[in-house]
């Protein structure tokens, strides 16, 4: 399937624009090649084969249609991952309206944001947000059609009538594969949230050229993520990768705690597992979990979001026996474009590019950084998004000339493989040497008594910048001025003098955005 899907996508003709409509290749393909009786979803209320969920979603599209929605309107999804977030976001694609899904752990006042900034014309809500997104709805001069999923709310549509009257039959709208087919919001956790335009061909392109050769995922495959399907990599891992091999995907509604995640490991035996470094972290760190199985079926699994401290991975390996292939990905780029591969997975590194994606190292000043060395990461590749929706300052200082500027300042070695040393605007320049905050991190997380740390830069007497680390401990009673000493000496037997943190705070918890991210520049606040 490989190699037709290549030259189907365009990635070995150039991408050169063709007509493609998303839908039909993720949803309708799979009636067509002999799988409507295969299981493609499984949800907290059931199991959904290829045709029940291709006639969910084109019940999903008609009854868009029926309330008015056209081609090229938003669609916003604020809703839990289940098969009526599927339903309803390929239905959107497959009419020609932009499905733009949004975190559903945000607070009201960022909704109203998120719904003036969109214009969106309806907006999908899961039953448990309604109440959230209700003030937000009741502040829009133009407030959306309003659809509600698993419940009733006053004012809006239910989504199982409207499904449950339209016709189950659609066909595709016309597209082209370089046209916009989606918006993902940006984590914003620098500013207000932007939304990143994404075209119908890119979904294909990440997996094409990372879920098929990186994860060598094939249609045997059940996969859970535990990022959800609002974030890229969630959209990618839990419906557009193993809706393109035919596999099944594993969706659960509640947050990701390592007791849940534990859980629906244990419950649905899944053979991919797509996590983040602090989920793994606090799934290791649960002494329950010493002795609890996962997924006997498990064999690979892979991390993103945050670089992984390899301590952690190393751990993850032995305990479960699966290796976690690491990578680095955006919002603006959809997906993974560097990863570690299995069988060569590099403990601490990002791994090294996935082919067909282009990936510098740029200086200070923008010239190139050859071999091994350090600089800024830019990125070029098929599945970059055209923009960001109504910001062309942000647009023009992140995209450049199919260029993307990550923002992430990475370590190059002889042998190709890539390194984080923290994002370009967290790195500390230390009597005049640059230091990584991530790797004093990833030297404190090696310690037995550390769940997690994180490192910025603080002032001495002499005003001098110096590392200063925050640090939450497995048992957080034991917290102490003899465990801090017993840290920044453990650092020092690994790094560089000059790299161990000066001063280290105990921390319950440290601050993230909702989507697991560290919150540095509250900490640089003190």
């Amino acid at each position: 399937m490989a190699e037709a899907n290549k030259r189907d996508s365009g990635v070995t003709d150039g991408g050169a624009a063709r007509a493609h409509n998303a839908a039909a290749h993720f949803i309708d393909r799979h009636l067509a090649e002999g799988r409507a009786g295969k299981i493609a979803i499984i949800d907290d209320a059931g199991a959904y084969s290829y045709a029940e969920l291709a006639a969910r979603v084109n019940r999903a599209g008609n009854a868009l249609k029926n309330l008015g929605v056209s081609a090229g309107d938003r669609v916003m999804l604020a809703m839990l991952d289940g098969i009526d977030f599927a339903a309803i976001f390929w239905g959107a694609i497959k009419i020609g309206a932009t499905p733009v899904p949004v975190n559903t752990l945000l607070a009201p006042e960022d909704y109203e944001y998120l719904l003036r900034d969109s214009a969106a014309t309806a907006l999908c809500v899961s039953h448990p947000l309604r109440d959230r997104l209700g003030p937000a709805i009741a502040a829009n001069p133009h407030p959306p059609i309003t659809i509600v999923s698993g419940g009733i709310a006053p004012g809006a549509y239910r989504f199982d009538e409207l499904a449950s009257d339209a016709d189950d039959r659609l066909s595709a709208a016309p597209a082209r594969s370089d046209a916009i087919a989606f918006w993902l919001y940006s984590s914003g956790s620098t500013g207000r949230p932007k939304a990143v335009t994404h075209r119908h061909g890119s979904l294909l392109q990440t997996a094409v050229l990372y879920a098929e050769p990186v994860l060598g995922i094939e249609a045997g495959d059940v996969c859970f993520s535990a990022s959800k399907m609002f974030f890229a990599y969630g959209l990618g891992n839990a419906m557009t990768f193993p809706l393109h091999a035919g596999a099944t995907a594993v969706l659960m509604a509640e947050r990701p705690t390592p007791a849940a995640v534990m859980r629906t490991l244990r419950v649905r035996q899944p053979t991919i597992f797509f996590g983040v470094p602090t989920l793994y972290a606090g799934i290791l760190a649960d002494g329950e979990n010493s002795r609890a199985t996962g997924s006997r079926r498990l064999r690979i699994c892979t991390s993103a979001g945050e670089a992984l401290p390899a301590a952690v991975a190393e751990r993850w390996r032995e305990r479960f026996g699966a290796e976690i292939l690491d990578g680095i990905g955006s919002t603006e780029a959809l997906h993974i474009f560097i990863s570690n591969r299995a069988g060569s997975v590099r403990s601490g590194s990002t791994g090294r590019p996935v082919e067909g994606y282009e990936v510098e190292l740029r200086d200070e000043a923008g010239g190139l950084v050859a071999g091994a060395g350090m600089g800024d990461l830019w990125v070029r590749g098929p599945s970059i998004g055209a923009g960001y929706w109504n910001n062309p300052e942000a647009t023009a200082r992140t995209f450049a000339h199919g260029w993307l500027r990550t923002g992430d300042k990475y370590r190059r070695d002889a042998e190709g493989y890539y390194y984080f040393a923290g994002r370009a605007d967290d790195m500390l320049k230390v009597g005049g040497i640059w230091v990584s905050p991530f790797e004093v991190e990833s030297a404190l997380a090696a310690h037995p008594e550390v769940l997690e740390a994180a490192v910025v830069g603080g002032e001495d007497a002499d005003r001098l910048i110096k590392p200063k680390a925050y640090v939450v401990l497995k048992d957080r009673s034991r917290a102490s001025p003899a465990i801090a000493e017993e840290l920044k000496e453990f650092v020092k037997e690994r790094l560089a003098p000059y790299k161990y943190p000066r001063w280290i705070e105990f921390r319950e918890a440290l601050p993230r955005t909702a989507t697991g991210k560290l919150k540095r520049y509250e900490l640089t606040r003190g």
